[in-house]
């Protein structure tokens, strides 16, 4: 089953590799740990049906959904593949309240069946791919320049309820500025679809 752990205000931050300094203190550092039994009801507590084979408690991806929908002005996304039909969902939702939001995927797997990428871009959300021989194979994404969600989670279903996997969510300036500049760089690397 998914589960996840938060460290509360006040703890450490992960340390540098120097240590010369005392890393800053993070307001946000949780870890998201997958499989998860079942995926999402999208009514949680307000499910009717009678065989529904969601869960209705919070999960991992329920979390990590939660974390994407708090974006308010821009949300950079660099993974090797999106087929997780509610994250899609909530990037959809994102585009829609105005917030921006760029994907950086590779381009063996946009072509791939089940593949969203390609279908958000037509919905008018930006989207680059790597078109290399070798892979995107990146899982990250920046909310608001503010949070960092990172880890071995590729955007699947399969990822959310078979595979071993984790996302760490934290908001260390540092690394959320590293990680934004290292999505720059590829943004401006990259072609658009």
């Amino acid at each position: 089953m998914g589960d996840w752990v938060t460290v509360t205000k006040g703890s450490q931050a992960c340390p540098t590799a120097s240590q010369v300094t005392p890393a800053p203190k993070a307001a946000v550092c949780e870890v998201l740990f997958f499989p998860d039994d079942a995926l999402p009801c999208r009514f949680m507590g307000n499910c009717r049906r009678n065989n529904c084979d969601k869960a209705h408690q919070a999960t991992s991806l329920s979390r990590m959904l939660d974390f994407l929908r708090s974006a308010q002005r821009s949300l950079d996304i660099c993974v090797f593949t999106i087929t997780c039909d509610e994250i899609a969902d909530v990037l959809f939702d994102a585009h829609k309240r105005g917030v921006q939001v760029r994907i950086i995927s590779d381009d063996d797997q946009m072509a791939s069946n089940g593949s969203d990428v390609a279908r958000l871009r037509r919905a008018g959300i930006a989207a680059k791919i790597d078109n290399s021989k070798a892979h995107m194979h990146n899982k990250f994404a920046i909310i608001d320049q503010r949070l960092l969600m990172n880890g071995s989670f590729n955007w699947t279903r399969q990822a959310a309820i078979g595979n071993n996997e984790n996302v760490v969510v934290q908001d260390t300036p540092q690394l959320v500025s590293d990680f934004g500049k290292y999505f720059e760089s590829l943004w401006k690397q990259f072609q658009g679809i």
